[in-house]
């Protein structure tokens, strides 16, 4: 008889179940703290910015007629700017966050058009609103561009990102989605009123209560990014619990 005590054992399923779940439980460790801290973006954001419509040096902007940049040109300019950046890096974190769960592919037009609203945010900073007032500016030429790239991207990329799972179970990517689609309604009343200005003889930021407009706008995509990192932490926590679960249940070889 051949002695087979002394031959190494394979590794059953049990052991390769287990380093399995290692993998995910570390990369799923990693997308959730991500997604959590960029949650801690938005809200600082709107407590930053929302402040600025009560503060006595910013109260007198007109929440109605006047944009949100118009903060940017006040002597508290310094929340305003504060409060886009970390609205900015925080989306950044959700948007690696859904990478590193696989929610999202980093090589995906979604991922991109996140990225570009990432990056506008910050050319908003950096270029801050021009007084029109005093004439032309190509300062002012590059915010209104950085503005009109952060409204469009942002929602666009929360749109291709969700689409897939927006149907299905869990109400963070059905509310996310659905988010982006009320920002582009926003959205297309200001493209609106920019068609017909020809035709009223009427400028489109006059047409319309500008200022209402751009925070109704601007509100529904903070929660649009809120609802997308929510959707990666509940994910990533779903998907370890399961893989826990199969580990467990598994059986040796």
């Amino acid at each position: 008889m051949v002695d087979t005590r002394s031959r190494p054992r394979a590794p059953g399923r049990r052991g390769v179940s287990a380093v399995s779940v290692a993998i995910t439980d570390s990369a799923g460790w990693t997308a959730g703290r991500l997604a959590t801290l960029g949650l801690i973006g938005p809200v600082v954001a709107g407590t930053l910015v929302g402040a600025l419509h009560v503060l006595p040096e910013t109260a007198g902007i007109s929440p109605v007629s006047r944009t949100i940049s118009e903060y940017g040109l006040t002597d508290v300019a310094w929340a305003f700017n504060a409060g886009v950046i970390a609205l900015a890096l925080e989306t950044l974190a959700i948007l690696v966050a859904a990478a590193v769960a696989g929610l999202a592919r980093p090589s995906s037009v979604g991922f991109a058009l996140g990225l570009a609203w990432v990056a506008a945010l910050l050319v908003v900073v950096v270029f801050p609103k021009h007084n029109w007032a005093v004439g032309p500016s190509t300062n002012g030429q590059i915010h209104r561009v950085a503005s009109l790239v952060a409204f469009v991207c942002l929602p666009l990329a929360v749109l291709l990102l969700t689409r897939r799972r927006a149907a299905g179970p869990g109400s963070a990517p059905r509310w996310a989605f659905w988010l982006s689609v009320v920002s582009l309604a926003w959205f297309g009343t200001l493209i609106g009123a920019w068609v017909i200005s020809p035709i009223t003889g009427v400028p489109w930021y006059r047409a319309l209560p500008i200022g209402l407009v751009e925070r109704g706008l601007v509100l529904s995509e903070v929660a649009a990014v809120v609802a997308l990192g929510l959707w990666v932490v509940i994910a990533t926590r779903r998907t370890r619990v399961l893989s826990a679960s199969r580990a467990q249940t598994a059986p040796a070889a």
